[in-house]
């Protein structure tokens, strides 16, 4: 009898488990789609061509222009657009992701990276390169990447968006967002963006490029439904 008993136990507790897991699972499954693109309104300024004072051998090897705003058929590439306060949904996945530094170049230019993931720099120029955060809710880096390492590992437990530089190469810069929770999405050369699996309900959509601020949207998400979001900076 007692071994009937505790065979049943287990039963329901596997029953209840598996029922628990599925309605997570459905949870994010139903969950909805913020998709859209960014849009740049005005004339779009040149790209200014950046000059290489130093270690030409290895900087200099292509022509390099200002990233702070890039423009392609209207569409604004480097936009993060996240949603900054979301309960429930889907874990957050600490992929590791890399910066790269080839030719005395950030890239990407900007650079997701959820909140204690690993990141691994690289320095395949052969020249000592600097790598410098200006963070206001990490603790800022500041460290020297010699020749002879060419990788570097860090982590950024906490989010926000900070920039990066290097102090040996004046020119290079860009910026590096860690996310608190997985609903983020930098934009691509034809600006467009998306965040799946969203929980149903009302969010403020923060959209951030580092010379035209920061729009908030709000947008109500429903089950397995999509979210057309426009939207448009003025230059």
């Amino acid at each position: 009898m007692d071994r009937r008993f505790s065979l049943l136990v287990a039963l329901v507790f596997a029953m209840t488990a598996a029922l628990a897991f599925g309605a997570v699972q459905s949870a994010v499954a139903a969950g909805g789609t913020i998709s859209g693109a960014v849009a740049f309104k005005g004339d779009v300024p040149k790209p200014k061509k950046l000059k290489i004072t130093k270690d030409k051998k290895a900087c200099d090897k292509r022509p390099k222009f200002e990233s702070s705003l890039v423009v392609k058929d209207g569409k604004i590439a480097n936009v993060v657009v996240y949603i900054a306060e979301v309960k429930g949904g889907k874990a957050l996945e600490k992929k590791a992701v890399t910066l790269d530094q080839n030719g005395c170049e950030y890239q990407p230019h900007v650079l997701a990276v959820a909140a204690g993931a690993d990141v691994t720099i690289l320095n395949p120029d052969k020249v000592l390169h600097n790598i410098h955060t200006y963070s206001k809710v990490n603790k800022s880096m500041n460290r020297a990447q010699p020749k002879f390492k060419k990788k570097l590992k860090v982590k950024f437990d906490k989010p926000e968006i900070m920039e990066v530089k290097c102090d040996v190469h004046g020119w290079m810069a860009g910026w590096i967002f860690v996310a608190g929770n997985p609903y983020y999405s930098v934009t691509s050369d034809d600006g467009a963006f998306s965040l799946t699996d969203v929980p149903a309900g009302k969010y403020q959509v923060q959209i951030w490029h580092e010379k035209l601020g920061t729009q908030t949207k709000e947008v109500e998400v429903k089950d397995g439904g999509t979210v057309n979001l426009s939207v448009e900076f003025s230059g």
